[in-house]
């Protein structure tokens, strides 16, 4: 099992630079894990594509739906303590502890290129 943060699970459905890597982690280790927070991130991602025309509302919805799908059942909430005490220490956001947050009490690996969530959390966090 590892957590992966939104944007590992965007460049697995969205054609680009880390996307044969995305592909190769989920052959790797295909139990994948993240907070309920990434949802919404993936949607703002694909927002993001649909206002550059780069994306039609109906591939961003087919694509959210993929992403669901591969995610159902293993959607975990981070705890709320833990998560204030990790943004206490870093300069990281809150958003970005609940990743860190989830991979430190399940004990597993968060993959992740987010360069400020790699320098804050190395015992953690680890890049694609």
């Amino acid at each position: 099992m590892i957590v992966v943060d939104s944007n590992i699970i965007a460049y697995l459905y969205l054609p680009g630079e880390y996307t044969a890597r995305a592909e190769a982690l989920l052959e790797q280790d295909a139990n994948w894990t993240a907070p309920p927070l990434w949802k919404s991130e993936l949607r703002n991602i694909l927002a993001g594509y649909m206002r550059r025309k780069m994306l039609t509302f109906e591939a961003a919805h087919d694509l959210q739906r993929e992403a669901e799908s591969l995610l159902a059942g293993a959607v975990r909430e981070a705890d709320s303590r833990l998560i204030l005490q990790l943004v206490q220490g870093s300069n990281c956001s809150a958003y970005d502890c609940e990743f860190a947050a989830l991979a430190l009490t399940l004990g597993v690996k968060l993959v992740t290129l987010d360069a400020k969530l790699l320098k804050a959390f190395p015992g953690c966090a680890v890049a694609l």
